[in-house]
């Protein structure tokens, strides 16, 4: 049960370390799989297939092509991992019309769940005493994640409850 929580926890505070893993992992998600998303941008499978795994020495998907398959599977793998190569993290910028109190709740629901994870990784990696290398790993990604979902959730309130011009007390 334990190792079964390690492993979705690790899926969900993953920040992919090369633009192959970020193409491998969104091609997993899509709905489809490969052929519709050969198909979404416009590529022959082979092709596709060449530049997703890089095979043949051929280049690697656009950064174009990338963002299209994300936009289809609702993921944001690549912002993440471009940000973390600067040592930072990928907050996504709110749209004030799609802001109400519901989605307050979802954002403030969605942070506390990361918050939680973050806590149950450093709880398991301390089961032993000591904390890996590669635990150490898993708990800053899964700390970058929430700090960014925390990030958008102060970002989201701000926006939402933000004095609009001609309606200053």
């Amino acid at each position: 049960m334990a190792s079964a929580l390690r492993e979705q926890q690790k899926m969900e505070s993953q920040v992919l370390k090369t633009r192959r893993e970020v193409v491998s992992a969104i091609i997993c998600i899509f709905e489809g799989g490969r052929e519709c998303a050969a198909a979404r941008i416009g590529l022959q499978l082979k092709k596709f297939d060449n530049h997703a795994y890089e095979n043949n020495n051929c280049r690697p998907l656009t950064d174009a092509q990338i963002f299209q398959l994300e936009q289809v599977t609702g993921t944001q793998h690549f912002p993440t991992y471009v940000a973390a190569m600067y040592g930072g993290m990928f907050v996504p910028v709110i749209h004030p019309e799609n802001l109400d109190n519901v989605e307050m709740y979802a954002r403030a629901i969605q942070s506390s769940a990361k918050h939680g994870t973050v806590d149950q990784i450093i709880a398991q990696a301390l089961e032993d005493g000591v904390i890996t290398d590669a635990e150490a790993q898993l708990i800053q990604n899964a700390h970058t994640l929430h700090m960014a979902a925390r990030t958008a959730e102060v970002y989201a309130a701000i926006d939402l409850y933000r004095v609009k011009s001609g309606n200053a007390k």
